[in-house]
């Protein structure tokens, strides 16, 4: 049976809900949290983080604070972020994307980069399950993109670190047949700003 929620925030707690039997499975509980819909901070870049996990330490109230980015829309899309999300907040943020989190996150089926996580195909599965009991999202998709903004008219495309916000300019024909270039800090891709 399907709830509908009057709003994001209510949607995205009883989604954390729905995920703790997740983490329990793994010997994981999930602390108190605050999920919200709103844009990243500190050195997250608009158009590449679609999630941030603020710990503990830095919350008044000592509650770690999520934000999942208003440029997600799709149900699948969002509870991937949010568990990745929720990884952090078990860690309280300890790991960034290192030991304790790769194993949280393996272990509850979070797959790829561990950046720039993805749902397995057995995780995605349960996700589905849980969009499905929490019914529509109550939100429409934030655009980064208006008519007032002007557009890129180089033919170098601008790439940026979603962590460290390092830029490199490169043509499409090079990201076409090899990517996007590697952040010197990180050594991961960059995304296309």
């Amino acid at each position: 049976m399907t709830t509908t929620y009057g709003t994001r925030e209510e949607w995205l707690t009883a989604a954390v809900e729905a995920m703790r039997p997740l983490f329990a499975e793994v010997g994981e509980t999930i602390p108190t949290v605050r999920v919200s819909v709103g844009w990243p901070g500190g050195k997250g870049k608009k158009n590449a983080t679609i999630g941030q996990c603020w710990p503990t330490g830095l919350a008044g109230d000592k509650v770690a604070q999520i934000f999942i980015s208003p440029v997600l829309d799709k149900p699948a899309d969002i509870l991937a972020t949010l568990a990745h999300e929720l990884v952090h907040a078990v860690d309280d943020c300890a790991n960034q994307h290192k030991g304790r989190f790769v194993k949280i996150a393996k272990a509850i089926g979070l797959t790829g980069k561990m950046t720039a996580t993805v749902a397995g195909d057995e995780l995605a599965g349960r996700l589905a399950a849980i969009a499905k009991t929490l019914g529509d999202f109550p939100h429409g998709r934030l655009s980064l993109v208006s008519g007032s903004e002007k557009k890129q008219s180089t033919r170098m495309i601008k790439c940026e670190c979603g962590d460290c916000g390092y830029t490199a300019r490169t043509t499409r024909k090079w990201l076409d047949e090899y990517g996007a270039p590697i952040c010197p800090c990180n050594k991961e891709p960059m995304g296309v700003a």
